[in-house]
């Protein structure tokens, strides 16, 4: 077995993550970088030249950060926004000349399997499904699948809405009451497409739900009040709606500062966590969940789980 470590990148629309483990799969580094990927992407339909270069410089930087723990194989994948914009493949192009990594945008339905595969991690083990949903900035994945080391989905649905695309396309830097509900209309299309064709129903007895991404785990510290905001503390935490629906009215009340200068929001996620809860709210709401679990845990675990077992053979 050759000695080195293994990573995994996630370029999502707002955010950039990367993960670096030993061939055993215990984490050794993790950073999460803040590159607004999408915006102004709903706009134009392209990356703005802004953005290209936050994302170049973000990994550029991951590159290097490879080298210097001794990365042997890494996955790296790209999402909604390089899925959407008229210039992905041109960005990804650019990433491998410039930055030596090797980006694959993957479809909603692989993103979603792998959403499912990292989530399941903190799911019970006697729950035969699960439902675990993924509120990206640029897209919101849906899915039903056997809790299973291979799970096999029953039913997956893509939402093209995530905070970042709706926050612009929706006007909802600050809470409006007409605009969300614009929003939630666009989110009940597909949620309820959901509903029929993956007969939730027959299922729901059986079926563990989850919910990945910052939002959650976000909502999670706040009804905790664990004094800030801590995605590791709040991982595989459960919560009942009625105190998650508690924390977005809080949030709903809030102005653009307050929300900067909140402990568990900050400044860099305030500008799009009114769309986020927005979208989070009507999907718990629409599947008529009573307990949600928070997962920190997603596509990284996946990818890294998948490069473990290779390095094991």
């Amino acid at each position: 077995m050759a000695n080195g470590n293994l990573a995994a990148i996630d370029l999502g629309t707002n955010s950039c993550r990367l993960m670096i483990t030993n061939q055993k799969g215990f984490v050794i580094f993790r950073k999460t970088g803040t590159t607004k990927l999408g915006e102004g992407l709903h706009a134009s339909g392209k990356f703005t030249d802004a953005a290209i270069e936050r994302g170049l410089k973000c990994l550029a930087e991951y590159a290097d950060i490879m080298k210097e723990y001794g990365v042997i194989e890494y996955k790296a994948i790209a999402t909604a926004s390089c899925r959407m914009a008229k210039n992905g493949e041109e960005f990804v192009k650019a990433v491998e000349e410039l930055c030596g990594i090797r980006l694959d945008i993957i479809d909603a339905k692989e993103e979603a399997l792998l959403n499912v595969k990292g989530a399941r991690l903190n799911a019970d083990a006697n729950a035969e499904y699960v439902v675990v949903y993924d509120l990206g900035g640029g897209s919101t994945e849906i899915t039903l699948a056997t809790n299973k080391d291979n799970p096999e989905i029953v039913y997956t649905v893509s939402i093209p809405w995530g905070a970042r695309n709706a926050t612009e396309a929706f006007n909802l830097l600050e809470y409006d009451e007409e605009n969300a509900s614009k929003l939630a209309d666009e989110v009940r299309k597909y949620t309820r497409d959901f509903l029929q064709k993956s007969n939730l129903e027959k299922y729901r007895e059986k079926c563990e739900f989850l919910a990945t991404s910052s939002t959650p785990l976000r909502l999670v510290s706040m009804s905790h009040e664990l004094g800030e905001y801590n995605r590791y503390n709040a991982d595989g935490v459960s919560e009942t709606i009625e105190q998650l629906d508690k924390q977005i009215a809080k949030i709903q009340r809030m102005d653009f500062t307050q929300m900067a200068e909140s402990s568990y929001i900050g400044e860099n996620r305030a500008a799009i966590f009114q769309a986020a809860c927005v979208i989070f709210k009507t999907i718990y709401d629409e599947l008529q969940i009573k307990v949600l679990k928070a997962s920190l845990k997603g596509a990284q675990e996946a990818m890294i789980n998948d490069l473990v077992k290779k390095w094991q053979i």
